[in-house]
Formats: structure tokens, sequence, C-alpha cells
């Protein structure tokens, strides 16, 4: 492969591809993956949840910006709904019952749509539930299920509709500046790019190193996650997501099994992750706690990274370095929901172009997202 384009995006999760998506009607694009498959880390192992409350102010608003897409997008992009509406149960035992109502007053102040559970009301809703354990409750009624691989899908599609490049085994391993040009040496060959974007997840600090960059301080934090079979006679498709008031931990549907995650959040070196038997450990005995299931076997297990800035805040725009590099990274585990209001995000911000409407709407600029802040 020797190419010449606009843009070389590296990265073919979600965060890459979704600009590919919004990029490739206005410039020629080539995405870079290193793996053999896109999504293959963090876009490929999301718990692949959509909310609007329960998280930052930030991924809140870019969440509803995403919320229009997500309920309808564009004819074509794919067959399958992307939104399956899962609803929330946030549950407390004894010792974080004044906490759950702390979050309760809060959250309802913010918006409606809660809705206070008796202890009955949230067994009936989930049957699993010990009550030995839930002293109070609450449903929000506005958490979804994303169908994340139609999602990487239907962007991928797009691109390529519009003749982006998309390339799997293609490792950058080398890269200088000439003139105007970005020249990146891959695995797959020769890349000549005006504008280079750093969308590697995991790895962002790196690949900016690669070009002769400072790292921001993106930090990679592994996160587990295993599926159990439940007792015959209980319609696992039928619950809704289970989370303790302070994300403790979190159940949900999948795949006709119940996951569970201990809601780890260990340090990384930007990896394959793979689970630790402890968090495994830990997730068996959060289920066996909060429910009445008993883990006898763990069906699947597995583990993902998710990138932070110091700041918890994505980080999206130009460098002051180096012309032509374009950072989009640290999407923190939120990558999925926020997909399309990140990917218009950042193809405006590359395009130079002013942020649409709806983001003011929410509040959000372009300089709550710039690499500059660091500085």
């Amino acid at each position: 492969m020797a190419e010449a384009v606009d843009v070389a995006v590296i990265g073919g999760g979600i965060a890459g591809i979704s600009l590919a998506y919004f990029l490739s009607p206005h410039r020629s694009v080539t995405v870079l993956e290193r793996e053999t498959a896109l999504g293959y880390h963090s876009s490929g192992r999301s718990a692949a949840e959509f909310a609007f409350r329960f998280h930052s102010a930030i991924v809140g608003r870019l969440a509803k910006v995403s919320y229009p897409f997500l309920t309808n997008p564009p004819a074509g992009f794919t067959e399958t709904e992307l939104l399956k509406r899962r609803g929330n149960l946030l549950i407390a035992d004894a010792e974080k019952a004044e906490r759950l109502a702390q979050v309760f007053a809060e959250e309802g102040a913010a918006g409606p749509g809660l809705e206070r559970l008796t202890v009955d009301q949230a067994i009936e809703r989930a049957p699993i539930l010990n009550p030995a354990y839930v002293v109070d409750a609450f449903y929000d009624p506005d958490c979804w299920d994303i169908e994340a691989e139609n999602l990487l899908q239907g962007c991928a599609k797009g691109a390529r509709g519009n003749e982006a490049t998309i390339v799997n085994k293609a490792e950058v391993l080398a890269a200088r500046r000439e003139v105007d040009v970005w020249i990146l040496e891959t695995t797959a060959g020769e890349v000549r790019a005006k504008t280079v974007v750093n969308a590697a997840g995991a790895w962002a600090d790196r690949t900016a190193t690669l070009f002769g960059l400072k790292p921001l301080g993106i930090v990679p934090y592994r996160r587990t996650a295993i599926t159990v079979d439940l007792p015959a006679g209980i319609d696992v498709g039928a619950l809704p997501e289970i989370c303790e008031i302070d994300e403790v931990f979190y159940m949900k549907p999948e795949a006709g099994r119940l996951l569970v995650s201990p809601a780890d959040a260990t340090e990384s070196e930007p990896c394959d992750a793979q689970p630790e038997e402890l968090d495994i450990a830990y997730a068996a005995w959060y289920l066996e706690q909060a429910t009445t299931v008993a883990v006898s076997h763990v069906a699947h297990r597995w583990a993902g990274l998710r990138t932070f800035a110091s700041d918890r805040v994505p980080v999206v725009g130009y460098s002051g370095e180096k012309e032509g590099f374009f950072w989009l990274a640290g999407q923190g585990g939120f990558g999925i929901q926020t997909a399309p209001a990140m990917g218009r995000l950042a193809a405006d911000l590359v395009l130079g172009n002013t942020l649409a409407a709806d983001f003011g709407e929410q509040g959000l600029t372009a300089a709550m997202f710039a690499p500059g802040r660091f500085e």
C-alpha cells in the first residue's frame, strides 16, 4: 500500500471509525488499524449501554447530542434498531440507603422520569434480587442497550461508501513531517497525509511520542466482566440493568446470559487486556451478595481498557506542538454511546468548521476538549 490522502486516522475503534464516517464526505480518509479486525480492543468489549445520567456532565451532554442519530440513523445505515430500551435499576444495601436517597433527590431535581421503588417493587422488576441485601431502590427508564457492532459497522460501511479506505494489520512504525505532509511507515506500506488523527485509544500517548509530541497523560484502566447463566424460569432478557448506587458493581442481560462487572478501574499499560482472577472472583461475589443466583460456572470472562485524560474529559483537537496532528482520545469508556456526537465534533474541528448548533444547545464548546488545556 502506498497512498496519499488528506487525513490518516490511526485507530479503527469506534472513535476513529465514527470520525471517518462524518469526515469522508468532505476529505479523502484512510483509517489505519493495527489489529486484524475493527473494534478489537475497547470498542469490542464495551458493556454497550446508553444513558443520560450517572456519568460526568459532559458525557451526559454528548449522549444527548448522540441520541437523535442513534434513534433515527440515516437510511441504509443499519437494518437493526441501534437503541433498545433496557431501564436501569439502582439499588442500595443498608449502609448506602441514605446515599441512594441523596442521589435520587439530586438526579430527580435535574430531570423528571425517575421512579422510587419499594423493595417488593424492585424485586418485581428484577426477581433475582436478594431481599436480604436490597434496602432501597429506584428506577431510571432512560437506559438503553446499544447495538455496538451495528453502530461500528454502519460507520465503516458509510465511510467506505464515501471512498474512505480502512486498512487492518496496519500498525504505524515511524512517522516524519516533510513540508506540509506526514509520511507514515506502516506494516501495510507507506501512507502520506496532510493531517494525522490520533484515535489510538490506550495507545494514544505512545502514538503521540512516535510523532515527536509530548504525551498528554492519557491513561488506560482495566475493567472486567463475566457472563453467567441464570436458573431456569428466569427471563434474563426481561431484566433491567442493575447497578449498585455508587457503581461498585453492575449487571445486565447479555446474549441470553447475565453480564456482571465489578466496575474495576486498575491502571494498565496499553495491551490486549485480560481479566485477573481476583476481579473475576469479585464479580461473582457481588452477584451472589446482591441476588439469589449461585455462581457455579462462569460462561465467559474478559477485560477491556478505558482511557482517561487527567480531567476525565475527552481530548479532541489539533495539537499546538506539531502541524497537522489531531488528538481524538480519552473517551473513558463512553466512546460507544457518544460516538455520533464525538465523530461529528471531531470532523468539524478537523475541517475548521464552527460546531453545529446542537452542541451549543448542550453548552459544549471546542475549548472544553482542546489538547491545549493541558499546557
